[in-house]
């Protein structure tokens, strides 16, 4: 049996420049951290030569390609398994339509723990370009590249997306104390709404290749991430809650779907409690929101926001492990 641990990220700037639509004219910037919530992946011998995958359903199949899931089964297309063995997958949070790079996290954990199954080590650069391959060319979802390599990597980064389609990563080396106090300035709601990430960020590709305004607007984006990772590395913390508020307003005039009348009251309640940013995470319509905020004006935020659950979390600085080996 192996078990893989791989988290969850959440994406503070330049969120879209990883789109292809946009990245192959321009080349894009995401500043995203990984948390410590994970998706865990069992993969255990059977005794027969079936497959069995277990996940929100059950699927009992004699060969790979007779799997509905899809990520599953490109994953063992690539990998050139057809069965033998029996697919679990649990999760910390809701693993759907959130906006914390679920469906890639799973790719790059079922990934790792597939390949350890049959002896194999793999660096989180292939991980990650894996998982982009599978769930990008194959299952042809409309998505970036930034959550596999968040997932894959772990820590906080600057990720730069090339032309080529080649992608970088620069680990954000924050100052001493700088760690804590991210983390407790930050905090997480879930607001019990869920929504289609594909549908969102089908119209932002369209608008990307067709609209100027869109494009210019994703060039503001881009450049918060940049500015973001520079006052980060200053050890100028406090700029995230601006940088998050300003990067939100370009966002949600992206594209319709994006933000509701509802999100909109949550946020600026929030807001007029002394939150001094924040966002919808991932494509957008549903999912948690983040905030940034002192301390001092966290009890009143949520006093603010009374039907949302909030969600304490911590920085994740590894990504994808293997935590068990029998």
């Amino acid at each position: 049996m192996i078990i893989s641990q791989t988290p969850f990220r959440v994406s503070f700037a330049g969120g879209g420049s990883d789109l292809p639509a946009y990245f192959r004219k321009h080349g894009g910037a995401v500043v995203s951290t990984a948390i410590d919530k994970f998706v865990y992946v069992t993969v255990s011998k059977k005794f027969d030569e079936s497959l069995r995958v277990s996940y929100s359903r059950t699927e009992e199949v004699d060969r790979a390609s007779d799997l509905k899931h899809p990520i599953v089964r490109e994953s063992m297309s690539l990998l050139g398994i057809e069965g033998g063995i029996e697919i679990t997958s649990v999760a910390d949070i809701p693993s759907k339509g959130t906006g914390l790079g679920s469906s890639s996290s799973f790719a790059v954990g079922l990934l790792h723990a597939l390949q350890a199954t049959m002896g194999r080590y793999v660096p989180a650069e292939i991980l990650a370009r894996q998982a982009c391959s599978i769930e990008i060319e194959k299952c042809k979802e409309p998505i970036g590249k930034q959550d596999q390599y968040a997932a894959a990597y772990g820590g906080m980064n600057f990720i730069r997306f090339q032309k080529d389609g080649a992608v970088n990563i620069e680990p954000i080396v924050i100052p001493s104390g700088g760690r804590e106090q991210i983390e407790n300035n930050m905090l997480l709601f879930y607001t019990g709404l869920t929504r289609s990430a594909s549908e969102i960020l089908s119209i932002q590709s369209k608008a990307l290749e067709s609209e100027s305004k869109t494009e210019e607007t994703m060039h503001r984006m881009v450049n918060y991430a940049e500015e973001l990772r520079d006052e980060l590395w200053k050890g100028n913390f406090d700029s995230l809650g601006r940088i998050l508020h300003e990067n939100w307003l370009l966002k949600k005039s992206m594209a319709s779907g994006i933000t509701s009348e509802q999100i909109n009251a949550w946020y600026d309640s929030a807001l007029a409690a002394g939150a001094l940013g924040g966002k919808l995470l991932g494509a957008g319509g549903g999912g948690f929101l983040l905030f940034y905020a002192p301390t001092e004006k966290q009890a009143a935020i949520a006093a603010a926001l009374p039907t949302l659950r909030r969600i304490p979390f911590r920085l994740e600085p590894r990504g994808s492990r293997i935590i068990f080996v029998t």
